[in-house]
């Protein structure tokens, strides 16, 4: 097999380990690590899940953080939605660097350039002197978002065995829901102070965190045999792989990168990538059209427009609302090794293209029969909660999830970077959207997002395969075959 010319990166001393550390020496053959290596990949995951924390903190804080930007920089619905579109038009470009940069320098320097980033945008936004220095400073916080949504998701998957990887990626989501949470609660306990500022620039503290656990995890062994350094790749396998698996998937890995060998971006669309590069776009479009970050994004304005005055009381609903998030995130975790990636997307998105509906029909109801509007406040609440519930067990992980792992290694970093930075778009267009569309649609709105769901589930059932209990080299031989 011929090998590529090995980066610079990639040349690591044999006698050094990915992380820089001095190496340990090799487990005796025949030992079972398995509960230790099991323990160390999920160390791996916690740490790379911090740059889905941050995500959430980041996306999330600015509900309630814009409760009080608005009067004090004097916004209209224009600026509103550039305040908070900000965010997701840097994760744009970020996810589409974020691919050069995982495949020029590493899955794991990446994330730790995301943190880097994380620190310097969210202290400038908490000094941010006009809403001008606060749009940009937001900017930079969204390039650290797009370069960790597509360095850690793909950094954990190719670092987990294929028994336990939909649960080990699927932290990652669970991270963006606690960072969500963390950034109501944030948003709540400084509201009576109109702190925004403090709201925005704590997250320099998990910023500095990501930036400090990663240096000492092992880069993806993939990338490095990617660049051609086996020993090193051996090395990281061993730190999350018993003995006797380490030769059988060195090799699997070796016979997956020959078959594949696009160097171009343009090479995507060629008929052997094109079907896996259609299901990941789509599935990254359908997370964003179907609603989700309007309620994440706005969800204390939403409340307060149903009858919730009071700003305290809406980002009270606003945290029982990301409660919700993460705790439903965990029958993701629970089920999606057990049951598959198809059934959840299937489930969630039949409960959340109802929920929407309801909301829809019992908004209208309220505002044509002349109901005492206060009504409406609770009846909110629930239908964006069993929405929540939905989307937190099925497209919330699932997405992230099969972005991961349905590209074969050597096109991974650039078609998730193409599927992340298609997420973004649809992201950006819906949040900047959303308060122009809610004054001239009013309750139709959330119809118009129920029959994203359809087309959704429809897409889901035609397109996604199921991915439960392959490796990931099997994923990409399936492509293979089923394109021949």
């Amino acid at each position: 097999m011929s090998t590529e010319r090995t980066s610079e990166a990639g040349r690591a001393d044999d006698n050094v380990s990915p992380s820089g550390a001095a190496r340990s020496a090799e487990p005796p053959p025949g030992s079972d690590r398995r509960p230790a290596t099991t323990l160390y990949i999920t160390l791996i995951a916690a740490v790379a899940a911090l740059g889905g924390l941050l995500f959430g903190f980041d996306t999330g804080v600015i509900a309630g953080a814009m409760l009080f930007i608005v009067p004090d920089f004097h916004l209209g619905p224009g600026e509103q939605g550039l305040v908070v579109s900000a965010v997701t038009f840097g994760a744009l470009f970020g996810a589409l660097i974020g691919g050069t940069t995982s495949d020029a320098i590493g899955r794991r320097w990446t994330n730790i350039v995301a943190g880097l980033s994380f620190i310097a945008g969210s202290i400038l936004s908490a000094v941010a002197p006009n809403v001008d220095a606060l749009i940009a400073s937001r900017v930079i916080i969204g390039v650290a978002i797009g370069l960790t949504s597509v360095a850690a998701p793909m950094y954990i998957a190719e670092l987990s065995p294929a028994r336990n990887r939909g649960k080990l990626v699927s932290l990652f989501q669970l991270a963006v829901t606690a960072g969500i949470l963390v950034s109501y609660i944030v948003d709540r306990s400084l509201a009576p102070e109109h702190a925004w500022r403090w709201m925005l620039g704590l997250a320099c503290i998990p910023g500095s965190l990501l930036v400090l656990g990663m240096i000492a995890m092992p880069e993806s062994p993939r990338w490095l045999l990617k660049t051609g350094a086996e020993k090193s790749a051996r090395h990281a396998l061993s730190l999350v792989r018993s003995p006797d698996e380490i030769d059988a998937e060195v090799k699997e890995i070796h016979e997956d990168l020959e078959h594949n060998r696009p160097a171009a971006w343009t090479e995507l669309l060629m008929p052997g990538l094109r079907p896996a590069l259609l299901v990941g776009v789509g599935l990254a479009v359908f997370q964003q059209v179907t609603g989700i970050n309007t309620i994440i994004y706005y969800a204390p304005q939403i409340f307060q427009k149903a009858g919730l005055d009071s700003a305290s009381t809406a980002l009270a609903a606003t945290i029982g609302i990301g409660v919700t998030n993460v705790l439903s995130t965990l029958i993701a975790i629970w089920l999606v090794d057990r049951v598959g990636r198809k059934p959840l997307l299937l489930a969630g998105l039949s409960g959340m293209t109802l929920s929407l509906a309801a909301l829809g029909v019992a908004q209208r109801f309220v505002s044509t029969t002349g109901i005492d509007q206060q009504k409406l406040g609770p009846i909110t609440v629930g239908f964006i909660g069993l929405y929540i519930v939905c989307f937190a067990f099925s497209l919330g992980p699932v997405v992230w999830l099969m972005i991961s792992e349905i590209f074969p290694t050597r096109a991974r970093a650039r078609a998730a970077a193409v599927s992340t930075a298609a997420n973004w778009m649809a992201n950006f267009l819906v949040s900047l959207s959303f308060p122009v569309l809610q004054a001239m649609m009013g309750s139709s709105l959330w119809f118009l997002y129920a029959a994203m769901g359809v087309a959704a589930f429809i897409f889901v059932v035609g397109y996604v395969p199921e991915t439960k209990g392959k490796s990931l080299e099997d994923i990409s031989r399936q492509w293979r075959t089923a394109n021949r």
